[in-house]
């Protein structure tokens, strides 16, 4: 096997990969008027992601959910990571901005072969796209883009010669590669997989290969359960047909968040857990995986403060809340926040008291 070069660089660089959304300024924290910074993302690929400009169609959802962001793309028909290597384009867009995330995507056939031909096929060049992305920003988010199988799989090799098999062998080898970098994986082709599996939706595009507009749309809202760590089922699009785009949304959901530890998603994250007890208190449940980092303060948005990991807060009454974590570490301080509501108990509704009702049986005599 062909080992990496600067793999251990690699690895020391993913310990400050996969910073979540929702990112704000150090002085956010203390101001509640900080300037919102955007969520950079750059999407490097083939025609498998500009067909249907899908980094658009991810752009417009973010922005239908209220997320703050910036997307561009750089992409090359039919370009493999060895060809992606020896772009001059795609360097010059990696040194354009400070990325926070970098999604990276190769040709299908390359990811369908065993981990021996990859490590002289895809490795390397993987290894020397990532080098540039984190020499231009360390802290940036490296995030693999899985794709599908054929439809009718790839007939000149036996092993992936149906879509089953070529489908399972891209998973693998994207999976071979994440972990070999530690970088996460974004599972486009096992969403697509179980949409194809579960309904008719077409996905294809005309050639049983490239994504049609629903598989467009399939791809943006994996990436965006991916990467806010939240579902897209409430927001509208008009990109698809509401009925397709209601199916597509719920599948990318629910494999994504089942699937979070399988592909490294669930790295660097944090969750909020608001319940009511049956006493009446209002109880939020924070946990965080920011393994490296060497601080982490959350704050309540009732003055309230936790310098730990992990924990439980109690609020004294019902109400919307803002609540942020902030961490320090190698990459610098972040601030991230979500909004917890709690809804005011209602009060039980009266009885209205029943007149007692009466039966008359017949007169008797006596």
């Amino acid at each position: 096997m062909l080992k990496c070069k600067k793999l251990s660089d690699v690895l020391v660089r993913g310990l400050c990969i996969l910073l979540i959304p929702f990112l704000f300024s150090a002085s956010a924290f203390a101001s509640k008027n900080a300037r919102v910074k955007p969520t950079r993302i750059l999407f490097i690929g083939n025609s498998y992601t500009h067909m249907n400009d899908m980094p658009s169609i991810f752009e417009k959802m973010a922005l239908a959910a209220g997320k703050k962001v910036k997307v561009e793309k750089n992409t090359r028909s039919g370009a493999s990571f060895r060809i992606h290597s020896e772009r001059e384009d795609m360097y010059e867009a990696i040194k354009s901005e400070q990325w926070d995330y970098v999604i990276l995507q190769g040709y299908s056939r390359e990811f369908s072969h065993i981990p021996g031909y990859m490590d002289t096929a895809t490795v390397p060049f993987v290894q020397r796209i990532t080098d540039s992305i984190y020499a231009n920003n360390p802290c940036t988010n490296v995030l693999l883009y899985m794709t599908w199988g054929y439809e009718d799989g790839y007939k000149e090799r036996e092993e992936v010669d149906n879509y089953e098999k070529m489908a399972d062998s891209i998973e693998r080898g994207y999976q071979y590669v994440g972990n070999m970098f530690q970088v996460p994986v974004v599972p486009v082709g096992m969403v697509w997989k179980q949409v194809k599996s579960s309904s008719s939706i077409d996905l294809y595009a005309e050639d049983r290969a490239h994504p049609s507009i629903d598989g467009s749309y399939l791809i943006a809202s994996t990436f965006f359960n991916a990467i806010f760590d939240e579902s897209n089922e409430k927001i509208f699009t008009s990109t698809v047909k509401t009925e397709n785009a209601e199916v597509i949304k719920k599948e990318a959901a629910s494999f994504v968040q089942e699937n979070r530890h399988r592909y490294k998603l669930d790295v660097n994250r944090f969750d909020l857990k608001p319940s009511i007890t049956s006493a009446g208190e209002y109880m939020l449940k924070v946990t965080s995986t920011f393994s490296n980092a060497s601080s982490v303060v959350w704050s309540f948005g009732d003055g309230s403060n936790l310098n730990e990991s992990s924990g439980i807060h109690k609020y004294k009454r019902h109400g919307k809340y803002v609540v942020r974590i902030q961490i320090e570490d190698k990459c610098g301080i972040r601030v991230h926040e979500r909004i917890v509501k709690f809804e005011k108990p209602k009060k039980p509704k009266r009885r209205k008291r029943k007149e007692p009702k009466y039966n008359v049986g017949n007169e008797k005599k006596i």
